[in-house]
């Protein structure tokens, strides 16, 4: 019988220092959750579309509610951080940017990246 019993068996959250590879990693994971719930906003949207008009004025009106727009705003966010944290992956791939600073900085441009294609893309529509 072990002499701490009460330790934990392998490192966990708690005991590491937040690190931005660690935000990244968890933030890639939940920006995916967060775009498969989108799709399905998504279909029930084209689904609404195809009952008639009545249906899709009632679908297209939550969806152009303030809410609906919050909701929409963060899944372009989610798009396009997923999509700039996977090409960081990608290039991880063939073994580029794997030492600990350049990693670092690139987390930081992942998230700086996405956000501002995020405010770009708002602006845009916003304006046409």
């Amino acid at each position: 019988m072990s002499s701490q019993p009460n330790r934990p068996i392998s490192p966990h959250l708690q005991i590491y220092r937040w690190q931005i590879s660690m935000l990244t990693s968890i933030a890639h994971r939940a920006s995916g959750i967060v775009l498969a719930l989108g799709a399905v906003l998504l279909a029930i949207w084209l689904i609404a579309a195809a009952n008639g008009p009545d249906t899709y004025a009632a679908v297209n009106g939550v969806f152009a509610s303030w809410f609906g727009q919050l909701i929409m705003f963060l899944w372009s966010f989610a798009l396009f951080y997923h999509l700039c944290n996977g090409i960081r992956h990608l290039v991880w791939d063939v073994g580029v940017g794997l030492d600990l600073e350049t990693a670092r900085m690139t987390g930081f441009v992942a998230i700086g990246v996405a956000a501002a294609l995020t405010i770009f893309v708002w602006i845009w529509a916003l304006i046409a």
